[in-house]
């Protein structure tokens, strides 16, 4: 029988590198935080589990060694990091546009509408355009996890991070979606808006300036 058990500290090492890069304020957080704020609750965790799917993404081409051919590869690592940057900075300036949320009724906010297919691909494209994503993985599946490691380990240790995302920011929508919270941004929309578009567009462009 496979002894699944000597893997365990591999295991641990990248479960502990996962979860602090979880912590780290990035794009899919500043991402889910204006999903909440502006869509609500049933918006946000949609996102959530299109940024799950776009942590597969990374995961996919990792385990199948393109990671590699990208990581060596100037021009198409440069695709990506644009690709990305770019789509960083559209929706930090479509928040930097934006007029804030109506300030009428705080006690019943009216969310705007956006469609759950919608909400689902801006967390997916968050994410699988996101070349930070990309590099986190690569190097995650070159210098901690070992080359011997069977492909079911590792593939159990691609699904263990499309699901930790997943929940992490399901539990984030949540907490966001608090009437507390919720009424304290929506006192301050606007601020929150261009601050958000600001965010983003200083990380597309850091993105696109990143060698």
């Amino acid at each position: 029988m496979f002894e699944y058990s000597i893997y365990l500290n591999e295991f641990l090492i990248y479960a502990f590198a996962m979860f602090i890069a979880l912590l780290s304020p990035g794009p899919d957080f500043a991402m889910i935080l204006k999903q909440s704020i502006t869509y609500g609750k049933r918006s946000s965790i949609i996102t959530s589990i299109g940024i799950g799917c776009g942590v597969s993404v990374h995961l996919i081409y990792t385990l199948l060694g393109i990671g590699l051919i990208i990581s060596k590869s100037i021009v198409l690592f440069s695709i990506i990091k644009y690709l990305g940057a770019a789509y960083l900075i559209y929706i930090g300036y479509q928040s930097l546009k934006s007029q804030g949320m109506k300030l009428e009724d705080v006690k019943v906010h009216k969310y705007e509408n956006i469609s759950d297919k919608k909400s689902f691909m801006i967390g997916f494209l968050c994410n699988a355009l996101n070349p930070k994503a990309t590099l986190f993985f690569l190097s995650m599946f070159t210098v901690v996890v070992s080359s011997s490691t069977p492909i079911e380990v590792q593939a159990f240790y691609g699904l263990f991070s499309a699901l930790t995302a997943m929940l992490w920011f399901v539990a984030l929508s949540m907490i966001l979606s608090l009437r507390k919270v919720r009424n304290f941004f929506n006192s301050f929309g606007k601020v929150f808006d261009k601050a958000v578009g600001t965010v983003l567009v200083s990380l597309g462009i850091s993105v696109a300036l990143s060698k």
